[in-house]
Formats: structure tokens, C-alpha cells, sequence
């Protein structure tokens, strides 16, 4: 059996997480709502849980407007445009940052917790840069793009 390359199962985990995010963020336009409006709430008989007073800055940038489900889409297609990048883009020192990748995901896991429609993409980017760090920890690197050969050349 050969060894499990980490920072390549937390590629594949990361793509799914972004792609999920970018998703997730256009249903969160469409079905606004806080996801942790019911912690400190109001029970109201009639009408369910009505948020807390204090929580009126996440209401504005969720409900009224939407900031962090632009945000988590953004972070969301720079994740993916990262992990799958274009011909030009791979092997720059950019594409084989790992550090870099961390910090994406963290923020988009940030980012999409606070809207009901992204906690899955919040809890699959977090595992995705658990990975990373792992692979960080054992000293994985992400090799640049090999010049003057073709898939066809890999393959025999």
C-alpha cells in the first residue's frame, strides 16, 4: 500500500468544501436567516424564536443584507480556483502554499457557520484544514508543475 499524502486528501476535501460553500452562500441570499439566532432568544407563542437585542449587528449583515454570504462566496471560488487551478497558475509559490490554504479555509469556515445554509461548508473546511496541518506536520510540500511533460509521457 502506498502512504496517504495528506495535503492531497485535504485538496480533495477543500474543493467539495468550497464548492459546497459557493452553494450554500447562493441559497443563503435567497433564505436569509442567522443560524444562531436561538441562543439568547425570545420564545414568542405565536411567531417562534425572535433573536436577541444584541446580536442586531449579525442580523444586519446576514438578514438585511448579504455581506457574509457574498463573502463566504468569494472565499468559496478562491478556494476552489486554488485547489484546481488553471495551467498558468500551478506551481507558482502561491498555488503551493499550504499556510495560505489554512488560513482560506479557516475564514470561510468562519464565515459560513454564521448563516443556516453553510455549516456543512463551515464543518468541511475546518476537517480541510485539519488535514493541512497535518501535512504541514509531516512536512508535505506541494510539488510545482513539472515542465515538458504531458499526460501521455506520465502514463508510460
Amino acid at each position: 500500500m502506498g502512504n496517504l499524502l495528506w495535503h492531497d486528501l485535504s485538496r480533495f476535501i477543500s474543493i467539495a468544501a468550497g464548492i459546497y460553500a459557493v452553494w450554500a452562500s447562493f441559497w443563503g441570499m435567497l433564505f436569509r436567516k442567522f443560524f444562531w439566532d436561538f441562543l439568547g432568544g425570545i420564545l414568542r407563542n405565536p411567531g417562534g424564536i425572535q433573536p436577541a437585542p444584541k446580536v442586531h449587528v449579525f442580523i444586519t449583515v446576514i438578514v438585511k443584507a448579504p455581506v457574509v454570504q457574498i463573502a463566504t462566496m468569494v472565499l468559496g471560488f478562491i478556494i476552489v480556483a486554488l485547489e484546481y487551478p488553471f495551467p498558468f497558475v500551478k506551481g507558482s509559490p502561491v498555488h503551493r502554499s499550504i499556510p495560505l490554504r489554512i488560513v482560506l479555509l479557516v475564514m470561510q469556515s468562519f464565515l459560513a457557520v454564521l448563516f443556516y445554509q453553510g455549516t456543512n461548508a463551515s464543518l468541511w473546511s475546518l476537517i480541510a484544514a485539519v488535514f493541512y496541518i497535518r501535512a504541514l506536520a509531516f512536512g508535505e510540500r506541494i510539488e510545482g508543475q513539472r515542465v515538458g511533460l504531458t499526460r501521455l509521457e506520465d502514463l508510460r
